[in-house]
């Protein structure tokens, strides 16, 4: 058995009481870089993920396209302001839980399936340093090139959450291998039932305002079940 502490949180839906994706296209229309049809596509694509017949990719291709002709200057000069945007609507008590975390001194990190473009200003919202998204893919694969509208590698994403999580670990450590199994003790925070395999991985697994099939499977297995106020 390894030692240590990891605290890995799920972002819509779990730290956050909404979804992260719509208010980023709600902002983007508010800015008239979108058009208003932008949220019903979007509304879409999340009952998809609901129904369990999401291609992320495509989804992932819909979002990107419109954003392609910006520079990457312009596009970080909007995060900057949608994180603005976003920090009143931070709760208090998923901010107290990360800070709890963060004073016990546990390793800490968002895994979401949200793109990094996204979710990089709330994660900052949180003071969380390690983010594990859905990487946009650059040109020639390079830090700070125009994007392609494609996803980098695989998403970020039911099972690959897991994959993403124990590569980070092993990154950390340049290469030594190192895994969730080593930890004596781990949390995952999550409300989604895509999320099981990580969920699954952890030593605390916590189901965070659940739907009714990942609640049915937090109570058989014995699992905390969070409903923030």
């Amino acid at each position: 058995m390894g030692s240590g502490r990891l605290a890995l949180f799920d972002l819509d839906l779990t730290l956050i009481p909404f979804d992260s994706g719509m208010a980023w296209t709600q902002f983007l229309i508010g800015r008239g870089i979108l058009p208003a049809e932008a949220e019903p596509r979007y509304l879409a694509y999340c009952h998809e993920y609901i129904a369990g017949t999401l291609d992320i990719h495509a989804m992932h291709r819909t979002n990107m396209r419109p954003l392609l002709p910006y520079s990457r200057a312009t596009l970080a000069q909007w995060q900057h302001d949608f994180e603005a945007e976003m920090a009143p609507r931070m709760p208090a008590w998923s901010l107290a839980l990360v800070k709890r975390h963060q004073e016990s001194g546990d390793l800490c990190a968002i895994v979401t399936a949200t793109t990094e473009l996204i979710s990089e200003p709330i994660a900052r919202l949180f003071g969380i340093d390690h983010l594990l998204a859905t990487r946009p893919a650059t040109v020639d694969g390079l830090a700070g090139a125009p994007f392609t509208g494609e996803i980098d590698g695989e998403p970020c994403y039911r099972q690959h959450k897991v994959t993403r999580v124990n590569a980070w670990l092993a990154s950390r450590l340049q290469g030594s291998g190192r895994s969730l199994a080593e930890f004596e003790q781990s949390w995952f925070y999550s409300d989604a039932m895509g999320d099981l395999p990580l969920l699954s991985a952890v030593s605390h697994p916590v189901v965070v305002c659940p739907d009714e099939r990942l609640h049915a499977h937090a109570l058989r297995s014995g699992w905390p079940i969070l409903y923030p106020a």
